[in-house]
């Protein structure tokens, strides 16, 4: 009988497979055998893409002459210092006594193509079994479901023929426009930064929108000239409510209306003030020229209810860590995979936020295992006696149309045993997971908000209402002008989940917890009643400039399609892939800081562009337009999708993707926008000497 081999994508998996398959036999140099399996591992990739002077030496040197560069077919090469442990697996693959392969290398895109390279380059004969063994955590039980249940290689062809062509793209992208616009601006471009020796134009196909992104958000804040406004409150007094008529108040803010004074003023900002302050003074005088009154037009109570979140995907953990542990996403992305491999979370690099309807089936096991965990066990007596559990899968946290690959990263409730070795950072982001999954068996927070709108009346002018049907006739009637103040209040009455979802690290509150305290006394107010006005006074604002990225609002934007959509129920409705994915955006961002064309500041994590990324933007603005769309990049992805889940061929999307290349080669050797592109370096070269100083204590 034939032996079984096992391949995962690191040393570490491996073991944890072996542990699990009880294969404890001969150790050999690079895989660990028994009487009937055989483990062995790569080490992330064994291999890679040739670079272009492998095919034919002349594209060694890089001249328009040889771009486009679009090979028919293309070759691979063993990465050198892996080709150990390559001709290792390359061996085992290929033993005469290994009847089946069941590959066990991360369960997504670049998992499959890790292995796909390999068994391409051993020349696996396909009469040999092959399994893809798909699994949400390496927990025992979940190790042997995968093996278990495992489906043959074939099964997971057009993921493998998406993991190819996203290679392929971003292989043709990069080589062949940062080539041509080296070739055409390189030299631009190293006589604008500083006299440093010569470098490229680095362009990838979302590394590069990622750049766009950054510098077009810091050009809008260069641009941005602040607005002063003037804003009126009113402090009102109300009669017949113990503690009013003076002795306890509430403020109102003035909000323009229909029958204002000022309704349709070219002095109005906005709703709610005044691009001057003479005209709030003006309006203070209107209504305090004589002893005035307020009614309370109306009162509205109504109850508000917050949903606990959304669980976890990797985009949203990277944004939140980025907020409570100021660490980048690359650290973040780190941290949570040793969770994973340490069995305490389940896959990180997921863009699912919700549950599929097995998991929550067994909820109960996880739930069960988190009694080890004494932070959350008041919370789970607690969920114990609502039995949520029982409902989990009617509610909006369990959807399997929403889920592609994996579902949300929750805790397993197993391995808690590694939790005494953890770093501070990863147990608290460990607390982190499990609060928010706890969450999601308790009720919504209930809230009672109260709005109240006063009226004043206004005799400065008079507003002519034509009650005829010609206004020439004496059919005409004046209105006294009225102006309107609101006021509210928002009151927490029930915490439901709000208990669950603070952590013990934190002393930061709700921010519905901090909004300015009104007393008790605008439950009191009805409609009808009569208020004085004690005080008038103005408070001056300006406008804000946008805010700049920071490292875990770009993954935001960059999963939103260039959208920053911080509302997670607005996000959870945008359909597509985004920009990248999960499993590569850390690191795109972690190549543009490495590059130096993006700065992170490590305090704040606020992202900013270097002199050499602008200047690269600007080239890349001026001569490949399309490769700084969000939109566009991100059809490219879901152009992916399309291919993994069969809607759209191999051929289709490489058709498309070698067009794309040649017309924007073509567009390159043609296009003359030197005198765009000068201007351009000016200001991008006048904006950093001027402001290079002041512009380092902006960011901090």
């Amino acid at each position: 009988m034939g032996k079984k081999l096992f391949i995962a994508e690191k040393p570490s998996v491996a073991q944890e497979f072996a542990k699990v398959l009880h294969v404890r036999g001969r150790r050999g140099d690079g895989f660990i055998e028994s009487e009937d399996s055989v483990v062995t591992w790569c080490v992330g990739h064994l291999v890679t893409m040739s670079y272009p002077e492998v095919y034919d030496p002349a594209y060694k040197k890089w001249a328009f002459e040889t771009l486009p560069f679009l090979p028919e077919t293309f070759r691979y090469e063993v990465i050198p210092n892996v080709k150990k442990q390559f001709e290792t697996v390359k061996g085992l693959l290929n033993r005469p006594d290994v009847e089946a392969i069941y590959v066990c290398t991360d369960s997504g895109r670049e998992g499959e193509y890790i292995y796909r390279l390999v068994d391409e380059m051993a020349q696996v004969p396909d009469v040999k079994k092959k399994f893809r063994v798909w699994i949400d955590s390496q927990t025992e039980e979940e190790i042997l479901r995968g093996i278990r249940e495992a489906k043959p290689l074939s099964a997971y062809d057009n993921l493998s023929a998406s993991a190819y062509l996203r290679a392929k793209e971003d292989y043709l992208m990069g080589i062949n426009f940062s080539r041509a616009l080296s070739l055409k601006y390189g030299g631009w471009l190293n006589d604008n930064v500083e006299g440093k020796k010569w470098t490229s134009v680095s362009v990838g196909r979302v590394m590069t929108c990622v750049l766009g992104m950054v510098v077009s958000r810091e050009w809008e804040i260069r641009k941005f000239v602040k607005t002063p406004f003037y804003r009126v409150i009113g402090s009102f007094s109300p009669q017949g409510v113990p503690g009013g008529a003076g002795e306890e108040a509430f403020e109102g803010e003035w909000r323009v209306c229909e029958e204002s004074h000022y309704f349709q003023s070219p002095k109005l900002y906005k709703e709610n003030g005044f691009l001057d302050e003479e005209t709030a003074n003006a309006l203070i005088g209107q209504l305090k020229s004589e002893e005035r009154e307020a009614l309370i037009e109306s009162v509205e109570k109504k109850k508000e209810k917050k949903n606990p979140p959304l669980l976890f995907n990797l985009a949203e953990l990277q944004n939140l860590s980025s907020k409570l542990f100021k660490i980048s996403p690359d650290e973040t992305l780190q941290i949570v995979q040793d969770l994973y491999e340490k069995k305490l979370v389940t896959y990180p690099r997921t863009d699912a936020r919700v549950l599929s309807s097995a998991v929550a089936k067994e909820i109960t096991k996880q739930l069960k295992g988190l009694q080890g965990y004494d932070p959350a066990l008041p919370y789970l007596r607690e969920i114990a006696r609502m039995k949520s559990f029982e409902k989990l899968e009617k509610t909006r946290y369990v959807d399997d149309k929403k889920i592609t690959d994996h579902y949300a990263i929750i805790p397993t409730g197993q391995g808690l045993s590694a939790l005494k070795s953890l770093k501070p950072v990863s147990a608290q982001m460990y607390e982190v997971i499990v609060r928010r999954f706890l969450s999601i068996f308790y009720p919504p927070a209930v809230y009672q908000k109260i709005n109240v709108v006063l009226a004043v009346d206004n005799p400065q002018g008079m507003r002519m209402a034509v009650t005829g049907q010609n206004a020439h006739t004496e059919n005409k009637a004046y209105i006294e002008h009225r102006e309107r103040f609101h006021t509210s209040q928002k009151v927490l009455i029930e915490e439901g989940f709000l208990p669950v979802a603070k952590y013990s690290f934190s002393q930061k509150k709700e921010k519905e917890e901090e909004l300015p305290e009104t007393g008790s006394l605008l439950p009191q107010l009805k409609k009808g009643m009569k208020c004085a006005i004690s005080d008038m006074s103005i408070k001056e604002g300006e406008t804000s400039p946008p805010k700049r990225y920071n490292s875990g609002s770009i993954i935001l934007a960059m999963e939103n399609a260039g959208q920053l959509i911080e509302d997670e129920e607005l996000r959870a409705m945008i359909k597509g892939s985004g920009i990248g994915t999960s499993a590569t955006r850390a690191e795109i961002l972690k190549k543009l800081f490495h590059i130096s064309y993006l700065n992170l500041n490590k305090k704040t994590q606020i992202i900013t562009p270097t002199l050499k990324g602008e200047l690269v933007c600007g080239i890349v603005r001026y001569a490949i337009p399309a490769m700084l769309s969000p939109k566009l990049t991100a059809s490219w992805e879901k152009g992916l999708t399309g291919v993994s889940e069969g809607g759209i061929s191999e051929s289709e999307y490489m058709g498309k993707l070698t067009d794309f290349v040649s017309v924007q080669v073509g567009k390159v050797k043609g296009t003359d926008n030197k005198a765009q592109l000068r201007s351009y370096f000016n200001a991008a070269k006048g904006y950093y000497s001027k402001n290079k100083k002041k512009d380092k204590e902006s960011e901090a």
